[in-house]
């Protein structure tokens, strides 16, 4: 299988990205890109440095700066990128992967991302065809510490004057660097917060419930106000109500986009996975809600196509125009306090009006013929209001569901919603029906 994935690159060290395949990484980056200073920032696995040394090299060989960010989280390499007006930048992690893998994702100036369909498929050409250029002079490494200035970032943007209790699962990640300029804002009670690349104590991510035990239970047990559990390389994260409820990652968008529409009519693009109640909240604050399609390079494109302020991913991605169109979970946490401080209610009292639908959950199934599956559901719900942003999306009046191929496995991922949690069982087992035959 190929290490160059369909949103970044990304395989076991060493047998699948080796130093030597890192190496020629850099070179056709830069050939690709033709950037001239490259910020490259890395998580704390165990061979992320040896991978930063091999990237490096290649890129100054084809005469280009880096800038050596040294540890950081992925926001914090986004943020990077555009102060320092850098042509491009890498981070170098495997994110939420078990800890033998690593990888890089890859953006553009501003932290527009390369994907397969943008960059990524021409990188692996010119690596597989040793196809680059030899440069005629050889680029520097400088060190840049983004810490401050991040800090200051995530600060500006505080209105809460109340201390809250939060219970802070670090996964032994880069979660540590994502808020510690923030963390004397708040009575952080931490969980696994020391760095360490094995994973020891759980994988580093929120999407699968049983890594959310413990914070869950340290939440209730302390009477924190709430708990947030960071993915590895924090551009992701799983939120936990005051009662030890995990927030559905849907539902925390339009928690977000509460704050942010109370400064004002804004833009916000919600995934169409999401729970319709995400679209009437954004809608019920005077927003406009625009509908997205899922991953990271669709929506970040579509927040700059329609000058988007905010988008939430029901992955537990946040994108924010002030970082320059990408996640940043500090900022998603200083957001969520702002309007605990402004409400003056408990997280669960916010989410509970949120909870208006029986919602599915994203459900997988393994089938032969993707192809086969879409075409059958198009016409068997043709009398829906139906379109395809991303797969196969039908509404009706009281329920709407949406199929779509996953993209790296021969998978159908499905999610249903309906008014009543009768209605939501009975449309779900008939869509599950035609899908696995």
């Amino acid at each position: 299988m190929s290490i160059f994935k369909a949103y970044d690159i990304r395989g076991i060290y060493p047998t699948d990205l080796s130093a030597a395949t890192a190496e020629a990484i850099g070179h056709a980056y830069i050939q690709f890109t033709g950037a001239k200073r490259v910020v490259v920032g890395r998580d704390m696995r165990p061979h992320s440095e040896p991978l930063f040394r091999a990237l490096a090299k290649g890129m100054t060989e084809q005469g280009a700066d880096v800038i050596d960010l040294g540890l950081c989280s992925t926001p914090m390499s986004y943020h990077a990128n555009g102060v320092l007006h850098a042509d491009g930048s890498v981070m170098i992690t495997a994110s939420h992967n078990p800890g033998e893998w690593n990888g890089f994702k890859l953006c553009r100036a501003n932290a527009v991302p390369l994907s397969g369909a943008t960059g990524i498929k021409e990188i692996e050409k010119i690596v597989t065809d040793r196809s680059w250029t030899p440069a005629a002079h050889t680029g520097t490494i400088t060190t840049f510490d983004i810490r401050k200035i991040y800090a200051e970032f995530l600060r500006s943007h505080v209105k809460f004057t109340r201390r809250f209790k939060v219970v802070v699962d670090y996964a032994n990640a880069m979660g540590l660097y994502e808020i510690d300029g923030i963390k004397e804002l708040f009575d952080i009670v931490p969980l696994y917060g020391t760095l360490d690349g094995t994973f020891p104590n759980h994988e580093a991510n929120p999407l699968i419930a049983d890594t959310l035990t413990a914070v869950r239970a340290k939440v209730v047990e302390t009477g924190a106000d709430f708990g947030a559990a960071f993915d590895g390389d924090a551009d992701r994260c799983g939120y936990i109500d005051n009662t030890g409820n995990i927030i559905p990652m849907d539902l925390f968008t339009a928690l977000i986009a509460q704050d942010i529409l109370a400064d004002g009519p804004a833009t916000i693009l919600y995934d169409l996975r999401s729970s319709w109640a995400v679209r009437e909240c954004i809608e019920e604050n005077g927003g406009k809600a625009i509908m997205s399609r899922v991953g990271h390079a669709f929506i970040k494109a579509q927040m700059r196509e329609f000058d988007a302020v905010f988008a939430g991913e029901l992955s537990g991605h946040y994108y924010f125009k002030e970082n320059f169109t990408a996640e940043s979970q500090g900022l998603a946490l200083v957001k969520l306090a702002n309007l605990l401080d402004s409400s003056g209610e408990k997280l669960d009292r916010l989410v509970a009006p949120l909870r208006r639908y029986s919602f599915s959950g994203e459900i997988n199934s393994k089938v032969s013929d993707v192809a086969k599956v879409l075409s059958a559901i198009k016409e068997k719900y043709s009398d829906g209001k139906m379109y395809e942003l991303d797969g196969v999306s039908v509404e009706y009046p009281d329920w709407h569901f949406n199929v779509r191929a996953s993209n790296t496995e021969p998978l159908i991922r499905l999610i249903c919603e309906a008014k009543t949690p009768a209605m939501m069982a009975e449309k779900r087992d008939e869509l599950l029906t035609l899908i696995r035959g």
